[in-house]
């Protein structure tokens, strides 16, 4: 599933070259986990201003320009989420929609096109960030990771409040946004910490690694170009390479690299965890 370095890496990977262009057609395939939100034809005109992102979900900015240059441009955005398994491609040509490619945008730069086997994803439009569609999706999310708002203090009193294993309050995302399963797996090694053990019976020593883990780890997923470890590629059609530095994702029974003692898997809420029973007894 793509996570949050995926999605970012993505945005990079596209951004700047449709920035500017004006949506000329817009296609839709079979029905993704929601409904664009507003006919097709709607979209046409508009001048996409930029491509941002909230957690995993990727924000493209429009803007109608005003009919006969009187009042000020109308604004919408249009929300993506990659679901499970999509991906999106983005170039001057692209050969005709096959059976999973389920939303195409035609601009003066080039397609935009979510390719999604299994549907999980969506494309939305909401007339605005403030619009209530918007904010059902976006308004739950936490603090983004790599922004300047993850205080260190700040995460330490939130994680202290909660007795959830400290894992499902990561992946959960109303703390601190975009920690997926890999990630999470990853940044508790890093910091030391067992998965299993309840978020507020962490020591506040402990936490504040973890702060700088998450940090550290995402960063370098970025960097990276995402993790690819079945079909996720960028906007370029690029792979992900950080699934080979990944110290305990992905690695059960093979040894730890710091301490040689084979790397454990188990079940939580239905997601795999790796974990190195040594390293991590924090």
């Amino acid at each position: 599933m793509p996570e949050l370095p995926e999605v970012e890496v993505t945005r990079l990977s596209f951004a700047d070259r449709i920035a500017g262009s004006q949506v000329l057609a817009v296609g839709l395939g079979k029905p993704l986990r929601w409904p664009l939100g507003c006919p097709p034809e709607h979209l046409c005109g508009q001048r996409v201003l930029g491509v941002s992102r909230r957690g995993k979900y990727l924000l493209v900015s429009l803007q109608r320009p005003p009919a006969g240059g009187g009042a000020s441009p109308e604004a919408g955005v249009l929300l993506v989420h990659l679901g499970m398994s999509g991906s999106l491609q983005f170039a001057k040509a692209l050969p005709a929609p096959g059976v999973h490619d389920h939303f195409s945008m035609d601009t003066t730069a080039g397609t935009l096109r979510l390719h999604d086997p299994r549907r999980f994803g969506a494309v939305v439009y909401a007339d605005s960030l403030a619009d209530p569609v918007a904010q059902r999706l976006l308004g739950h999310l936490g603090v983004e990771p790599l922004s300047t708002d993850f205080l260190p203090d700040a995460f330490v009193a939130h994680m202290k409040q909660r007795r959830a294993p400290i894992k499902q309050v990561l992946l959960a995302g109303d703390v601190v946004v975009g920690v997926g399963n890999i990630y999470a797996c990853e940044v508790l090694f890093l910091a030391g910490i067992r998965p299993t053990v309840r978020a507020d019976r962490v020591s506040e020593r402990r936490l504040r690694l973890l702060h700088a883990a998450i940090r550290q780890v995402l960063s370098q997923a970025v960097s990276q170009g995402g993790s690819t470890l079945r079909n996720f590629s960028n906007a370029d059609g690029q792979h992900g390479n950080f699934q080979s530095l990944a110290k305990v994702y992905g690695r059960q029974g093979q040894p730890c690299h710091v301490c040689g003692t084979p790397i454990r898997r188990i079940v939580q809420g239905q997601r795999s965890t790796c974990y190195c029973p040594v390293c991590q007894r924090g």
